[in-house]
This record gives C-alpha cells, structure tokens and sequence, in this order.
C-alpha cells in the first residue's frame, strides 16, 4: 500500500479532479438512497389511499432524483478519466525520465522487456484502478453506512439480517483476497517473460528466417504464452468466486427478510410499502458490498503493479553529477591510477584489476586482447557510464566524478561495440552529434567517416529513410554513420570500441588516415584485427581484465608473447617478424 501511495503523489494538476469526483459520488449515492423512501411513501400512502396526486407527486420526486444522479454519474465519469488517464502520462513520464538517468549498472538490473511491461501494462492496471474502482471505492462505503443506517431508521427488526449476513460476505471475500494477492506478482511476472520472448522473436526476424529457426521460435512463444493463460487461470478462478460469493449472500437474505417481513406485514407491525423500501436497501448495500469486495480485487492487483513502478522510481541513481560539476575539460589526456572494477558488489572477483595506464592529449592508442579481457569495460570508464570500484580514472588531469556528466560525455566521444541507429532519416540520426550541425558540416563528418561514398548513391541523400534501427542499411555502413555522428561531437577524446569490424581493410584505413589528422583529439582504438592499431603511438595489450603490456608494436612484437601470437594468426605468409615490422613501417 505504501508504494500505492507514493505513486498518487504523480496525481499534481488532476488531484482537483480525484477531489470533484470523490464529492459527485456522494452527491449521486445520496440522490440514489433517497429513492427508497419516496417509493415507500407512493406505495404505502399514494396506492394505499388511491391518491392519484401523491402518487405523481412522489413518481415525479423519483424521477427528478433519479435523472440528478445520472447527470452527477456522468459528470463523474469525465473527472475520473481525466484523473486516471492524465495520472497514468505523469506516471510513463516519470519511469521514463528515471531511466534515462539510469547509469549502465542500473540499466543492468531490470530487464527491456520488464521495463516495457512497467511503463505500460503495469500502468494500465493502476489506470484502471482508478477508472473502475475510485467510483466504488467512494461510493461503496458511503452507500453501505448510510444504507445500514437507513434501514435501521426504517426497521431495527430487519436490519438485523445485515448484521449476520454481512461478515459471512467479508470472511469469503477476505479469503478470495488472501489467495489472490500473491498470484498477482506472478502474473505480472508471466507477461514479462511473454514480453521478452515476443521482443527477442520480432527483433531478430531475419536471423530466425536465415536459420530457419521459425518452428523453434513459435513452440518457445507457445511454451511462454501458455505458462501466461495458466497463470491467469490459476490466478482468476479465485477472483471470479467473489460474484457467487455475493450472490449466495444476498439472496440469503433476501429470502430471510422476505419471510420475516412478511410475517411482521400479517401481524400488522409492517406495511408492503416499508418492505418493499427495505428490500431496495438490501439490493442497495450488498451492492456496495459487492463494489468494496471488487475494489479489494482490483487494489490487490494494483499493488503489485505499483510496487513494480516504485522499483523503477526508487532505484538509487548510481551516477550522478556531482555539485558545482567542473564544466571544462581542458584536454583529452587520460590516465588510470590503480583501477579495478567489478559490475556487481557481490562479485567475487574484478572485471578490471590494477589498471595503470597513462594517455597523453592527442596521443592515438590501440588496445588488444582476446574476447572476455574487459578492453571494452576499460574505456566505459572514461566517460563514466560505469564508476571505478577501486582507483581514480582522470581525464583533462581531473578525476571523472568530479566533472558534470553532461560535460564529460560530450568531451568523450565512444562509438559503441553495438552499433545503434534510431528510426528516422540519415539527417537525424547524425544531429544526435550535433544538433546545429549544417549540411556542410555533416557532410564533412561523413567524408571523414567513409560514409559520403554510399550516402551519395542514395537517392534522398541525407533524407534517406534507415527504417527500425537502421535495417536498410549493411552493417559496415551502420558504422560508418554511428562514427560520422560521434565525430559530429568535436570530442577531446574518441574512443572506437570495435566499431570497423564490419568494413574492409580498405575503408577501415581510409578511416584512419582521416583520423589521422585530428591531432588534438585523444583516439583510443578497441580492435580485433592487429592492423587496425599497427600504426598506433601506443598498443595496450590486455588479458583476464590486466593489462598485459604497453608499447609501440615494434616493441611488443620483440617481447611480448601475447601480442606475438596475435601477430602470428593473423599475419601468415611472413618470413619472420622483423621483415614484417619493416614492410609495415614503410607502409
């Protein structure tokens, strides 16, 4: 209930609707519950006397009350969306900011799937919450204390029914709730996985119809997607017993107060009239019975949904900018100072362990080393999209933490292993560089990176659509444009985190030598293939999370074994290292 309540404080502007709503309730319960009394008085008065007049009189008060609460019904009706729908926005809007502060270690905490399902089917649940369960919420209760009290005015007599048939309806009722709360949470958790399969099915579409996988893909749908209408079954067979419940309930005492009624009517202590009002009453507060039992239901399910929200909003932001954050970086020289880290605190050992390395401004460096050496968590250090657990990382002489991060990041520039194009045209996703940019200048970006070649041969240019995440384009060209759009940065450091693997040898060294001529930017190059970093200043080589050895290559290759067996596969057809070292220093 706790995190229900922390998430109304997203209500802000259409609190005033909750408010307005809540009293329109009140004003229709009551138009409702005076019915009764007029119907009692037209059958016990107006039919008993055949006073025509009274009985129109009355007839006409029923009506009037009767067409006032449908007006104020109504009216409730357009409070209450407004309130439901705008709180839910507030709510997308909040979980959706929040992420966007998230650091990577955050990001690593929740699944994509599960954080689809939170800004949507979860919000849809509290949506609904308060869409169909506000008005019985108010009005349940209103209806029933002042049904109770109506009846008792009436008949103290009869009103006793209530008084043995109502907690026999709140023990099931309780119970029904008992055994459905927890079912919730798993229910919640069904739709995630059927989330996460139909996302990973639908977003490698073309890897599934290349290795003919589509048989496999609809039996692991099948398997996900029947686990959901189990669990939904196991989940609502208890929920659907809260109508028997309330209809057992109700007609019990419909027929105990028809037969004590009727033995208080032959014994003159009763007129049909008043009996007939009291049973208007009964309808009326099992009725809201019923309305309370169904809000349990629907608070029950919301809870869950709320409390999965709350995660999202309460997760402790891990990185952040630091007061007064230093907004200047003077350079791009960067240095690690005893560094290791480790993605989780719990972990036993360190991804990185006592890095020390120095990059001078402007200096060009290649790292090296086998898959699962942490080259690529070693320059997401750089930028701060994760902290180090132990040492200082220092970029521009100062350690990261203590820039702002906004400054930071725009200073590092990092073409990411996984390339990543948004839908839109060529033009767009390049002005994530540099949104001021102007044709000129993002044609320059795009000569420097290669990418100019195949943008002239389309027939939009620029314009050019690249559809969902860049799909009408090969992979080289995606990053060719993702090193394009970073360039557009004008960073003081530039980091490739394997990011020309996809292009031939040829592009790959016409990328280089455009790169070659930002000499006051810091190029720190991840790659696979030794001749992408031959001609660096300085080649880290890094194994199980260390740093191996540093040098330039022709220093490695005389003495180191690591970057010698690189070297080795995959520069077959040597004679022997040095006329290799020779041929490449005259290239």
């Amino acid at each position: 209930m706790k995190d229900f309540k922390s998430l109304l404080r997203y209500l802000g502007p259409y609190r005033k609707d909750m408010v307005i709503g809540a009293l329109l309730i009140v004003v229709e319960t009551g138009f409702e519950l005076v019915i009764p009394i007029l119907m009692a008085d037209l059958i016990d008065v107006g039919v008993t006397n055949h006073d025509m007049a009274y009985i129109l009189q009355k007839g006409l008060q029923m009506i009037i009350c009767a067409l006032l609460s449908l007006a104020t019904g109504l009216l409730y009706a357009r409070f209450a969306a407004r309130a439901a729908y705008g709180w839910g926005a507030r709510i997308r809007e909040a979980q959706f900011e929040r992420v966007q502060n998230y650091a990577f270690s955050n990001l690593d905490r929740f699944e994509t799937s599960s954080l689809i399902t939170r800004m949507t089917t979860d919000v849809t649940v509290l949506q609904n919450a308060i869409n169909g369960g506000f008005r019985p919420m108010v009005r349940g209760p209103v209806m029933l204390v002042m049904g109770v009290a109506l009846s008792f005015w009436m008949n103290p007599w009869l009103a006793l029914v209530f008084v043995l048939c109502a907690p026999v309806l709140g023990v099931i009722l309780f119970y029904i709730v008992h055994k459905i709360a927890p079912k919730y949470h798993v229910l919640q958790k069904a739709v995630d996985r059927l989330n996460n399969t139909v996302q990973e099915g639908l977003t490698a579409i073309r890897a599934v119809k290349a290795f003919v996988r589509g048989e496999y893909e609809k039996e692991k749908f099948e398997e996900v997607n029947e686990t959901l209408m189990d669990t939904s079954q196991n989940t609502f067979r208890y929920a659907v017993l809260n109508l028997p419940a309330f209809q057992l309930t109700l007609y019990t005492a419909v027929i105990l107060i028809m037969w004590f009624g009727g033995n208080m009517i032959l014994d003159s202590t009763l007129q049909v009239g008043d009996l007939t009002g009291f049973l208007s009453y009964v309808f009326q507060i099992m009725n809201s019975m019923m309305m309370i039992s169904n809000v349990f239901l629907l608070l029950t399910r919301s809870l869950a949904s709320a409390h999965r929200i709350s995660e999202v909003l309460d997760e402790k932001i891990i990185l952040s900018s630091p007061e007064n954050g230093v907004t200047e970086i003077p350079d791009g020289s960067v240095s690690f100072e005893n560094v290791s880290f480790k993605y989780n605190s719990n972990a036993r050992e360190y991804a990185l362990s006592d890095v020390s390395l120095t990059i001078p401004a402007g200096q060009t460096v290649g790292i090296l080393g086998g898959t699962g050496s942490a080259k690529s968590t070693l320059v997401q250090l750089i930028p701060r999209l994760y902290d180090a657990t132990v040492g200082v990382v220092r970029v521009g002489g100062r350690d990261v933490r203590e820039y702002d991060l906004s400054a930071l990041r725009d200073a590092v520039g990092i073409v990411l292993q996984k390339n990543v194009l948004f839908s839109g045209t060529v033009r767009e996703n390049l002005l994530w560089g540099n949104p001021d940019a102007d044709d000129e200048t993002l044609w320059e970006a795009c000569r420097a990176a290669c990418a100019e070649e195949f943008l002239k041969r389309m027939p939009k240019g620029l314009d050019t659509d690249l559809g969902q995440g860049g799909v009408n384009i090969s992979g080289g060209q995606k990053q060719r444009l993702c090193i394009a759009r970073t360039l557009l940065k004008s960073p003081k450091v530039l980091i490739f985190d394997d990011s020309t693997s996809a292009v031939d040898t040829a592009t790959e060294s016409d990328i280089r030598s455009s790169l070659a001529g930002l000499t006051c930017v810091t190029k720190i190059i991840i790659a696979q293939r030794i001749t992408s970093v031959i001609g660096t200043d300085q080649i880290i080589v890094m194994d199980d999370g260390r740093v191996h050895a540093t040098g330039t290559h022709a220093q490695l290759l005389e003495r180191d074994p690591i970057y010698q067996e690189i070297y080795a596969s995959q520069m077959k057809g040597e004679d022997n290292y040095g006329s290799s070292t020779v041929q490449h220093q005259e290239a």
